[in-house]
C-alpha cells in the first residue's frame, strides 16, 4: 500500500515541477520574439513577489481551513487556466506580465502544499521522500525536453498550453490523492510567524547574520541567470535553448546524491563557498565565451548548476535547520526563503533587467560582445560577496549527521529552479 501511495505522490511531484519547467525557462525567449524584450525582467519578478505573498495564503487559509489535496487541486486548475490565457495578451507587456503574476500567485503556495501532502502520507520520510522529490527535478527536465526539443516551442505559445494543460491535469489528479486534513487547524497565527520574523533572534549570532546577509546579497546577481541565461543561450547559437539548459537540472540530481559525502569532507562554510564560487565561475565562463560564441564554455557554465544550486541553496537550508531550535525551525526556513527567493531575487530581477536593457538591447540581443559586458557585472558582484563571506563566516554546525533525507527535504524548498 505504501508503495502505491509513493507512486501516486511521485506522479504528483513530477507534474508539479513539469508545470513550472514548461514555461519558466522559455518565457524570456518568447517575450523577445513577441516584442516584449524590455519586460523580461518583470516576468521574472512575479515569482519572487508570489514567494513573498504565498505564506499569507498558506498560513491564514490553506493550513487552517481546507484539506490539502483540495486546495492543491483548485489552485492548479485556476492557475492552469490563467497560464493558457497568457498568449492572448502579447500586445500588452503589462497585462501579459500581470497574467503571469496571477498564475504564480496560484502556483507558489502549491510548492509547500505538495511537500505537506507527501510528508503526511509516507511512513519513512528519510527513505521515501528523496525518491519522491527527485521526480520533481525529472519533471522539470522532461518539460524542457518536450517544449524545447520535441515541440520547438522556445518562442511559441505552445509552452503555455503545455504547462497550463499539465497544471489543469494535476489539479484534477490532486482530488484523487489521499485525504490530508489541514495541518494547522485551530493553531494560533501571527504575521511574524508566517514570514518567519520570529526567527530574527538568530540574527544575534554573528555567523548566522553573516550567512543571511550574504545569502540576500548574492541572490541579487544570481537573478540574472534565471532571467537572461536562456536568452543568452539562444543568442549564442544553441538550438532548443531550454533543452540545453535542462542539462543543468541533470547535474543537480548528480550533485544532490553526493552532497552528504561532501558535507562530511568540507563542512558548511566550504560547501557554501564552493557554491558561491561556482556562480562566479559560471558568469565568468559566460562572459569569456560570449564574444566568439564559445559553446563549450557556455555549456560548462550551464552544467555548473548542480553545484550552484545544491551547494548554496540546499546547504543553506540545512545550515538553518541545524542552527534553529525546534520551536522556530519552520519559521527560520520561511525567513530564509523570504530573504533569498523573495526579496533578493526580486531586487536582482529588476537590477539585471535594467542592466540588460541598457547594455544588451542597445545593440540587440544577438550582439554577443554586449553580453560579455553584461555577464561580467554579476560575476564581479558574486566574487566580492564570496570574499566577504569567506572572511567573516565561521562554521559552528556539526555536519557529520547530514543525511540524504535532509538534503532532499531542503531541496524541496524551491527556486527553480
Amino acid at each position: 500500500m505504501q508503495g502505491f501511495i509513493g507512486t501516486r505522490l511521485s506522479v504528483m511531484m513530477f507534474l508539479q515541477f513539469f508545470v513550472w519547467g514548461g514555461w519558466y525557462v522559455t518565457v524570456g525567449n518568447y517575450m523577445g520574439a513577441h516584442g516584449m524584450t524590455d519586460s523580461i525582467a518583470n516576468a521574472y519578478t512575479v515569482g519572487p513577489i508570489a514567494a513573498i505573498l504565498s505564506p499569507l495564503f498558506l498560513g491564514l487559509v490553506a493550513d487552517r481551513f481546507f484539506a490539502t489535496e483540495r486546495v492543491l487541486g483548485l489552485l492548479h486548475i485556476v492557475g492552469g487556466i490563467v497560464l493558457c490565457a497568457a498568449p492572448q495578451f502579447n500586445d500588452s507587456p503589462t497585462v501579459f506580465v500581470g497574467v503571469l503574476l496571477l498564475h504564480m500567485l496560484c502556483y507558489m503556495p502549491t510548492l509547500g502544499l505538495t511537500n505537506t501532502l507527501a510528508f503526511h502520507n509516507i511512513t519513512d520520510q528519510e527513505k521515501q521522500f528523496p525518491i519522491i522529490r527527485v521526480f520533481g527535478t525529472i519533471g522539470w527536465i522532461v518539460a524542457n525536453i518536450v517544449v524545447s526539443k520535441m515541440l520547438g516551442g522556445d518562442k511559441e505559445a505552445v509552452q503555455f498550453y503545455v504547462a497550463g494543460g499539465a497544471a489543469i491535469a494535476l489539479g484534477v489528479y490532486s482530488f484523487t490523492l489521499p485525504h490530508t486534513p489541514p495541518p494547522a487547524k485551530g493553531q494560533p497565527v501571527s504575521i511574524g510567524s508566517l514570514f518567519g520574523l520570529d526567527s530574527l533572534q538568530l540574527m544575534k549570532q554573528r555567523s548566522f547574520a553573516v550567512f543571511m546577509i550574504s545569502s540576500f546579497l548574492i541572490c541579487i546577481p544570481l537573478a540574472a541567470y534565471y532571467a537572461y541565461a536562456p536568452v543568452f543561450v539562444d543568442a549564442s547559437g544553441f538550438e532548443n535553448p531550454a533543452f540545453n539548459m535542462s542539462f543543468g537540472q541533470m547535474s543537480e540530481i548528480v550533485f544532490m546524491l553526493v552532497m552528504p559525502l561532501c558535507f562530511r569532507a568540507l563542512g558548511v562554510k566550504y560547501m557554501l563557498l564552493v557554491g558561491m564560487l561556482a556562480w562566479v565561475a559560471r558568469y565568468g565562463l559566460f562572459a569569456m565565451g560570449a564574444p566568439d560564441s564559445i559553446l563549450w564554455m557556455i555549456m560548462i557554465g550551464i552544467l555548473l548548476h548542480g553545484i550552484c544550486y545544491d551547494f548554496f541553496f540546499v546547504t543553506g537550508q540545512i545550515y538553518v535547520d541545524k542552527k534553529a531550535t525546534s520551536a522556530i525551525r519552520g519559521q527560520a526556513q520561511g525567513f530564509l526563503v523570504l530573504v533569498t527567493q523573495g526579496l533578493g531575487m526580486l531586487i536582482g530581477a529588476q537590477i539585471s533587467g535594467a542592466l540588460f536593457n541598457s547594455i544588451v538591447t542597445a545593440e540587440g540581443a544577438e550582439a554577443l560582445p554586449q553580453w560579455k559586458d553584461f555577464w561580467w557585472i554579476p560575476c564581479v558582484a558574486a566574487g566580492v560577496i564570496f570574499l566577504v563571506f569567506g572572511a567573516l563566516f565561521r562554521d559552528e554546525v556539526p555536519v557529520e549527521d547530514v543525511s540524504e533525507g535532509e538534503v532532499a527535504e531542503a531541496a524541496s524548498v524551491e527556486e527553480g529552479m
